[in-house]
C-alpha cells in the first residue's frame, strides 16, 4: 500500500522535474537573447575600431557584416565562419569564398528555421543592404532556386560578383539533414552609389564565363567540391 510519505515523495520529485524543465525552457530564449546583444555590442566594436571584436571572451568568431532586407524589417548579424558554433548564434560566412560586400562570390549560410527562416519571404527584386567595416553594399536579389547538394556545388573561381544566401530545404522538413539547398542569388546595384572602400564595381556582362554563373547552365553542372568549387555543407 502506498502511503502518504511516499505519495508527498513522489510529488516532490514530480515538481522538482516539472520545475528543472521549465527553467531549461526558460533558459534557451534567454540564451539567445543575451548572445543577440552580445552580438550587436561586438559588432558595434567593429564598426568603431575595426578589427576582430568576438562576441565573448571564448568565442573563435567574430562579427564580419551585417545583412538587412527593408521590406522584411529583418536585419542579421554574420559571423565568420560557417562551422556549427557560427550557425548556432548566427548567419555564418564561408571563409573559402570573398568577404560579404566585396567584389566576388560571397556565402553566407544559416538554419532554415532561425536566422534565415526569412528566405522564404524574399521575392526576386527584393532589395538587400550588407554593412561591413568598410562600407555598404546595396543587392538586389535576382534568382530563387533549389539545388542538390548531391550533384552540385557552387563556382567561386571565375570573375562574378555574387551574395548567395542558403539554407536547408524544404522549410518545414522535420529533417534538417536532407540533400536539398535553398539558394538566393543577389548581385550589387549599380543604381545605387556604395559607400567608402567599395567604389564602383560592374557586373558581369553578356560575355561572362558560365562557370562563375549561378544556377550553372542545366547542361554544364558542376560536380561537388570540384576545383574552384565549394561543396554544400550539412545544416
Amino acid at each position: 500500500m502506498t502511503t502518504p510519505r511516499v505519495l508527498r515523495h513522489l510529488s516532490r520529485t514530480c515538481l522538482l522535474g516539472a520545475l528543472v524543465l521549465v527553467g531549461h525552457a526558460a533558459w534557451l530564449p534567454a540564451k539567445a537573447a543575451l548572445a543577440q546583444v552580445l552580438l550587436e555590442r561586438a559588432w558595434q566594436h567593429a564598426l568603431d575600431e575595426g578589427g576582430r571584436h568576438p562576441p565573448w571572451p571564448w568565442a573563435d568568431v567574430a562579427p564580419v557584416a551585417r545583412v538587412e532586407v527593408p521590406r522584411l524589417g529583418v536585419a542579421r548579424i554574420v559571423l565568420s565562419g560557417d562551422s556549427g558554433r557560427s550557425l548556432a548564434f548566427a548567419p555564418g560566412w564561408s571563409e573559402s569564398t570573398v568577404r560579404p560586400g566585396d567584389p566576388g562570390v560571397s556565402v553566407v549560410s544559416a538554419h532554415r528555421d532561425t536566422h534565415f527562416r526569412f528566405l522564404r519571404e524574399l521575392v526576386v527584386g527584393d532589395a538587400l543592404v550588407v554593412e561591413t567595416p568598410r562600407g555598404i553594399r546595396h543587392y538586389r536579389v535576382d534568382a530563387l532556386r533549389v539545388a542538390d547538394s548531391r550533384h552540385e556545388a557552387i563556382v567561386v573561381d571565375a570573375d562574378a560578383d555574387r551574395l548567395l544566401l542558403v539554407t536547408c530545404y524544404p522549410f518545414d522538413a522535420l529533417d534538417a539533414r536532407g540533400p536539398l539547398r535553398y539558394v538566393v542569388e543577389t548581385r550589387p546595384r549599380d543604381d545605387v552609389g556604395s559607400t567608402q572602400g567599395f567604389g564602383s564595381v560592374s557586373s558581369p556582362g553578356a560575355g561572362a564565363s558560365a562557370r562563375g554563373v549561378w544556377p550553372p547552365p542545366s547542361h554544364a553542372r558542376v560536380g561537388r567540391g570540384g576545383r574552384g568549387a565549394l561543396a554544400f555543407q550539412a545544416m
